[in-house]
């Protein structure tokens, strides 16, 4: 049986790496009594998969995690189950049924959408987007490897400042294997210090479906 689950990553679990966040999904179906499938050969590890890795110290609404199930049993009763074991830092949105046969989501994923928090503001913040939405390219450098950062980008948004005055952008960035954007990329593009804004993704979008989830 193989499920899709849609959970929030939230301030308690924002320092969790991606394999500790692995085992502790693994520990959680372990606790809630839900026997994994485990994969064949050498060394056998439970079949579960992220559609798309949260970078260290970003929250999220909208993750996705694949779960292979060793028996057949009733949708309804997984989530109660799950959730009476989940740690602090992650919550259940929505446990779903997938057909075992479709390839794995990050084969399909196209794009990330994210909301930015400034923890310090940045004066002309709408000049320095205007700037940055004509150039023709942004020339960067990634792992010894040369790329453009603008072809990256589909989109940026300037929200509302929240309650307390803090600036707010929404991107939306390629998030395709080979062609992956990062918010922190863009808030240097604009003069700002990444390690002072907070990121929050807020969706994933899909070839299949055009989709947010």
């Amino acid at each position: 049986m193989r499920i899709l689950i849609t959970f929030a990553k939230t301030e308690a679990m924002r320092f969790t790496g991606h394999l500790d966040l692995f085992r502790a999904w693994e520990r959680t179906f372990r606790r809630a009594g839900i026997r994994l499938a485990y994969t064949r050969g050498y060394k056998p590890h439970p079949r579960l998969n992220l559609a798309c890795a949260l970078p260290l110290g970003f929250t999220s609404n909208s993750e996705l995690l694949e779960a292979w199930l060793q028996d057949e049993q009733p949708l309804e009763g997984i989530q109660p189950a799950l959730e009476t074991a989940l740690p602090p830092g992650l919550a259940i949105r929505q446990v779903e049924r997938l057909d075992p046969t479709l390839p794995a989501l990050q084969h399909g994923l196209l794009a990330s959408d994210y909301t930015l928090t400034l923890l310090d503001p940045l004066p002309d913040l709408e000049a320095r987007l205007a700037a940055l939405l004509a150039a023709q390219e942004l020339p960067r450098e990634r792992r010894g490897k040369p790329y453009d950062l603008r072809a990256l980008i589909q989109a940026i948004e300037r929200l509302p400042d929240d309650p307390s005055g803090r600036q707010r952008l929404r991107l939306r960035l390629d998030a395709r294997p080979a062609s992956t954007g990062r918010p922190e990329e863009v808030i240097l593009a604009l003069g700002g210090e990444a390690h002072r804004a907070h990121v929050h993704r807020e969706g994933l979008h899909f070839a299949d479906t055009g989709g947010k989830t």
